[in-house]
Formats: structure tokens, C-alpha cells, sequence
């Protein structure tokens, strides 16, 4: 009787030990093998076994696989070797990049995974008559492969988030390709691979015109390196269309408000007392990118405000600059900050006496 109270005493205290070990501690002990397995398979990494004696491939290069060549459905693979037979430049420029360490990383531990071809496809075609074009995946304008199909082996591995509405987009429709701005074969930049040493540099490669704006006497701090287009841009696409006063194209936002009030969160209001074309849009009295007005507006002080008030009290009077203080007739109404020397709040308020934005 005393042995068999013993044993249920032990029972009891060993369970009761178990229910207090944490979580945490329990799944240490198992061991790694144990929780991976308990883990649900993701396509972030390679679930199938490899050599243990072999590194895990790296995340995200794991699930390579060769891209298809619809102007080489006979090509087979022929591996990195072959390639750099004859491509060692590219290849001693290729080592330094992201690309290369992810996928040189995934074929040592599991040699089906491809590097070169990849991106390029199946090389068999293409050493054996190297002069043809198409036979290999080339990203260049006279390389013989149609834009269509190199963009579609980007997303291959690069599809979703900002990329989601390539298809489309405006620079899809005006025939650009992926490697137009972006060069995966050269470290250039910092980050993104971009074709340029920045993105702000990629982009003015066409927009020109925009560039120029931003040597205007007030700009966006672009040219001091606070800021990139992609910041307001994605140059991936957009849902915005750019076709009316509300927004603008390639848009992060839904709105051009939006964008703006990512870094202007004071002019968010809500303001007990709204200035109606400040909610309608910012492009109403500012210029996004450079003026040679003051904080980027589109006309000076009083002349803009002019282009709504017009016909009551004193806006008026019509200003000229003959008005100025070192014209003809000056007055102080348009002398220092102009209208908003008065109207200072001109974004909204929420004074009791706001109404006219006096404070």
C-alpha cells in the first residue's frame, strides 16, 4: 500500500514538474530537427533535403529554378561554367552583387538551383551560334528578346508588394524594361541595383525635365540627398492615374494630399475652419518638385491668392508691380509675407475668430 502511494506521489510531482517547464524551454529541448518539423513549409526556403554537409541555400534563392525562352524551347541548361567561358568580365563584375551571392550560396547546396540561367534561361542554344539573337534571354534593347519576356522573368522571383500594378503601369505601355532601370549584373548603387549610383540619378536619365525643377531656388531637398523620387513615386506602377487636380502619376497614395501629408502632417488638419482649396488639393497653390516662388507655390503672394479673391473687400484692388515697395505706388498690403501677413493660417484653423485664418 505504502509502494503504490509512492508511485502516484512521483506520477503527480513529475507531471506537475512538466506543466511548469515554459514553452520556450520545452521546445529547446527538442532540438532543431524536432521544431523545424513542426514548422509549415514556406517558399522562403528550400524544404527539400539536401547534403547536411552542405550549407541551407539562402532565403529567397532557394526556389530558383531555369527561365523559359520562348525563342529557345529546345535550349537546355548547361550550368555557371560555361557561362563564364566565355562571359568572365560579366562574371567578375556579377560577384559582387546580390544576385550572385544568393544564388552561388543556393547552388552549393542544392547544384539543381541555377545562376546564370536563372535569368537568362537555358544556354544550350546560344553557345552553340552565339551571334543569333533570342537564343539566350538578353536585357538589352537589341539583344532579340522582347521586353514583355524579360520583364516577366523578373517577377518571376519579384512579383507582388510595389509591383503589383506593373501591368499597365505607364511605363509598361511606354515599353520599358526592368533593366532599364535596374542593372543586377554591376553593384552601382547602394541598394535596389538600380542601372545608376541613385534613384534620383536613374530617374533623370528620361526625366529630364523634372530634374531641372529641382534647381529652383525652393525645391524639395532631392539634390541634398533627403529625399528620392520614390518617396512620393512608385515607379513600379500606381492606381492613381495622374488625370485630374487630385492626383498625379505613379502615385505611393490615392491621393496628392496623401502623399503630401506623409512628411506635412500638420497641414492634416481637421481644421474647425477649412480652406477649401487646401483640402481640395496642395497642387492648387504649390508645385511639388521646384519653384522660384517662395515654399514652392505656383504664383507669388498676393497675384495667387488673386486667382480666387476677386470682387470683395480689399483682394480686390488689383496688384501690380507698380505695388510694390519699390514701385510706383506701393502698398503695405502686399509689402513683406503679402497676404499672409494677415492670414497666416492659411492652411486651416482652429481659432474661434478663424474664419478668415487671422490665427
Amino acid at each position: 500500500m505504502g509502494l503504490r502511494r509512492c508511485c502516484c506521489m512521483l506520477a503527480i510531482v513529475l507531471a506537475y514538474g512538466l506543466w511548469l517547464v515554459p514553452p520556450e524551454t520545452a521546445l529547446a529541448q527538442q532540438g532543431k530537427p524536432a521544431v523545424a518539423g513542426s514548422l509549415p513549409s514556406t517558399n522562403l526556403s528550400n524544404d527539400v533535403s539536401t547534403d547536411p554537409n552542405l550549407p541551407r541555400p539562402a532565403p529567397g534563392f532557394a526556389n530558383a529554378r531555369v527561365a523559359g525562352n520562348p525563342l529557345a524551347p529546345e535550349a537546355k541548361s548547361v550550368g555557371m561554367k560555361t557561362c563564364i567561358a566565355c562571359h568572365q568580365l560579366e562574371a567578375d563584375h556579377f560577384t559582387h552583387t546580390l544576385h550572385a551571392l544568393g544564388l552561388i550560396a543556393a547552388n552549393k547546396a542544392d547544384p539543381a538551383i541555377p545562376v546564370c540561367e536563372a535569368c537568362h534561361g537555358p544556354g544550350s542554344e546560344h553557345a552553340k551560334n552565339p551571334q543569333a539573337k533570342g537564343l539566350i534571354i538578353a536585357y538589352t534593347k537589341d539583344g532579340g528578346t522582347p521586353i514583355d519576356v524579360q520583364t516577366r522573368t523578373c517577377l518571376t522571383c519579384h512579383a507582388g508588394g510595389p509591383r503589383d500594378h506593373w501591368l499597365g503601369s505607364v511605363h509598361q505601355r511606354n515599353g520599358l524594361s526592368c533593366s532599364d532601370c535596374h542593372n543586377p549584373m554591376a553593384k552601382f548603387s547602394v541598394e535596389g541595383s538600380m542601372a545608376k549610383q541613385s534613384i534620383n540619378d536613374t530617374c533623370a536619365q528620361c526625366h529630364k525635365d523634372i530634374r531641372l525643377q529641382f534647381n529652383r531656388r525652393s525645391h524639395m531637398p532631392l539634390p541634398e540627398g533627403q529625399m528620392s523620387c520614390d518617396d512620393c513615386h512608385n515607379p513600379h506602377g500606381s492606381l492613381s492615374s495622374g488625370s485630374s487636380l487630385t492626383s498625379f502619376p505613379l502615385a505611393k497614395t490615392n491621393t496628392v494630399n496623401e502623399t503630401c501629408y506623409q512628411c506635412h502632417a500638420e497641414k492634416r488638419g481637421p481644421f474647425l475652419f477649412e480652406h477649401a482649396p487646401v483640402r481640395e488639393s496642395c497642387l492648387n497653390c504649390h508645385t511639388p518638385h521646384g519653384s522660384n516662388q517662395n515654399t514652392l507655390l505656383v504664383a507669388p503672394v498676393p497675384f495667387l491668392c488673386q486667382q480666387c479673391h476677386t470682387q470683395q473687400r480689399h483682394p480686390n484692388d488689383l496688384q501690380t508691380a507698380n505695388s510694390l515697395m519699390t514701385g510706383k505706388n506701393p502698398d503695405e498690403r502686399i509689402m513683406g509675407r503679402g497676404c499672409l501677413t494677415c492670414h497666416a493660417n492659411i492652411h486651416g484653423s482652429n481659432a474661434p475668430a478663424g474664419p478668415r485664418f487671422h490665427e
